[in-house]
């Protein structure tokens, strides 16, 4: 594997260096780690270089310009809204829809799944609003972590990117385990018939995936190669698929009972909002899509464009197919494992079940391809930042693609998917995603309402306030969800004291910053109902999970306090260092 990384202090010309090996300075070059002397004198200064690293904010410029020149070469602008609409139908629509609809319908709100896809859908939409508005302003490979680094400082878009690691790695590995599920379906076999049990292995390790393995190194494959021809390929197969769905859709409805649809809801409100929290995680992915900004010919239009018009194409089709599958069976008779198959078995169209499979197959085949040029973005600007080994910065001249990262993630991902039954690991998933979702809107009001050395010390002040009573009473709501017998007093505190901070913010606060190109309405409304409405589907995930998600996060710790945080210390002195010497001002936040 070639490699391509540029030393940090330990390297003062910043020279390219090429190789056919990973050595330590691929890994470390950073100069706390180039002796025994120098890494001891890293660590005995931790608490001085925390205090440095722990709210210290990037610059748009430094990540734009800076940070980003550290791959070397550049990757190529080749994709406009139409590759972006696409990508973000792909990388959304997998096997969710054939999965989670059963159990939201028969186990919580009837035959209004339908109303509780639309509310889950309208909540992705305000993400979606959010991450749009950065990405635009913000074109870089590093999607949310460039975003919390530049809003809410290193340590945070730290924390975030280990969980960004989790959620891309899971993610990739649970699709691929999937995709191998649904053609063993195709063939008609149980789901498990095409991997291979393996005694001597742990319970819940030994069912052994190589189909898995396979498709993973082909979408690896088609990504290193190039990006624009990863779209294309995108861009037929997710075509292909929504002919599939709307073939469902219409054969569906000829075997259409309205009938099936009363009563309506019978779990009311709480079923509905149960449903929606279940939901949410058939729109996640395009996060990942955020992270192709860099590649975009025009951002200002291509990407709003892209972001918001592949969201509203998924909201409506769930909507058509859930209403579709009421349609042909009672709520209450619907398979929670396997809702379309069994229904059209139902029906007579036991045929039906090979479109299905097929529909499922290629949706999770342009999941796995978003899920990883999302995942080697993602790391290629962590590594240009040194929080991860600054190999994976690397682009390749050729291609224009971050090779290095690319084939990293891949491994990691069949490593992953090779082994591991992910049933345990589903919800720490989803509590990951929610997670970075909820900090990305937090770091949208921080933009806009805070701008060092502009922004008052009293406005600041009333600034933090506002967002703690926002966040204070989100949590707050959730809590009483979870914990609540049916009642209602609770929501009459905590909703109104989120109603009155998010109206102070906006009447009290001056807002600081105004986007250039485009920006999120309504401010500051839409991310502060995101931040509530992630936190409110949190608190439909176990405690378990919570537990696994503190582990996660201990280790995290672990590996910024010994390396990480010594890493980005020198690589934002030599930034700094550089920076001033080229330029009349030098970086404001780096």
């Amino acid at each position: 594997m070639a490699i391509e990384s540029t030393d940090v202090e330990g390297n003062e010309n910043g020279s390219k260096k090429r190789g056919c090996g990973c050595t330590k300075q691929d890994f470390l070059p950073e100069q706390s780690f180039q002796s025994c002397k120098s890494y001891l004198n890293a660590l005995s200064n931790t608490k001085s270089r925390l205090k440095d690293r722990l709210l210290a904010r990037s610059a748009d410029h430094v990540e734009l310009h800076e940070i980003r020149g550290r791959s070397q070469h550049e990757m190529k602008k080749t994709l406009n809204w139409w590759d972006m609409i696409w990508f973000g139908i792909g990388g959304v629509m997998g096997s969710g829809i054939f999965v989670l609809t059963g159990e939201a319908a028969r186990n919580y709100s009837g035959p209004a799944v339908v109303v509780s896809y639309f509310i889950s859908g309208v909540t992705a939409l305000l993400s979606v609003l959010c991450y749009t508005e950065f990405c635009v302003e913000l074109p870089v490979a590093g999607g949310s972590f460039t975003y919390l680094r530049v809003e809410l400082g290193d340590f945070i878009a730290y924390i975030a990117a280990g969980n960004i690691l989790f959620e891309y790695v899971v993610a990739g590995a649970s699709v691929a385990r999937s995709w191998t599920s649904y053609l063993a379906t195709l063939f008609n076999q149980d789901p498990s018939s095409f991997r291979f049990h393996v005694s001597s292995i742990s319970e819940g390790y030994n069912q052994l995936d190589p189909i898995a393995v396979g498709i993973s190194v082909i979408i690896c494959v088609a990504a290193c190669m190039s990006t624009k021809m990863s779209s294309r390929f995108n861009s037929i197969v997710t075509i292909v698929q929504l002919i599939v769905l709307l073939f469902i859709i219409i054969a569906g409805l000829t075997k259409a009972e309205p009938e099936h649809f009363s009563p309506f809801s019978p779990n009311g409100i709480r079923g509905i909002l149960k449903a929606s929290s279940v939901l949410f995680f058939a729109f996640v992915g395009f996060d990942g899509v955020a992270t192709l900004g860099e590649e975009v010919k025009n951002p200002g239009r291509d990407i709003p464009i892209g972001l918001i018009g592949s969201m509203s194409v998924i909201i409506t089709l769930y909507c058509l197919l859930s209403a579709t599958l009421i349609f042909m069976q009672p709520y209450n008779q619907i398979d929670v494992d396997a809702p379309f198959t069994l229904a059209f078995q139902a029906v007579g169209l036991k045929w039906a079940n090979y479109i299905v499979a097929i529909g499922a197959l290629k949706g999770m085949t342009t999941v796995l391809l978003a899920n990883l040029l999302g995942q080697a973005r993602y790391f290629t600007h962590i590594g240009r930042t040194h929080m991860a080994p600054p190999f994976l910065a690397a682009v390749n001249e050729k291609t224009g693609t971050p090779v290095n990262a690319t084939i990293i993630m891949t491994i990691l991902n069949s490593i992953v998917g090779l082994f591991t039954s992910l049933d345990v690991l589903a919800n720490l998933l989803s509590l990951a995603t929610l997670f970075i979702f909820s900090l990305v809107s937090l770091a949208l009001l921080v933009r806009r309402y805070y701008a060092g050395g502009e922004t008052t010390d009293s406005d600041r002040n009333k600034l933090i306030g506002f967002l703690v009573l926002i966040i204070g009473s989100s949590i707050a709501t959730a809590v009483y969800w979870a914990v609540g017998n049916n009642g209602w007093i609770g929501f009459a505190v905590t909703v109104p004291i989120w109603f009155f901070a998010t109206v102070g913010l906006q009447v009290v606060v001056k807002e600081a910053r105004k986007p250039k190109l485009w920006g999120v309405p309504l401010m500051p409304w839409i991310p502060s109902t995101s931040i509530a409405v992630n936190v409110f589907i949190m608190s439909s995930i176990d405690s378990a999970s919570y537990i696994r998600f503190g582990i996660w996060t201990l280790l995290l710790l672990v590996y910024y306090v010994f390396i990480a945080l010594h890493a980005s210390y020198d690589a934002a002195k030599y930034t700094t260092g550089t920076s001033a010497a080229t330029v009349t001002n030098p970086p404001l936040r780096e």
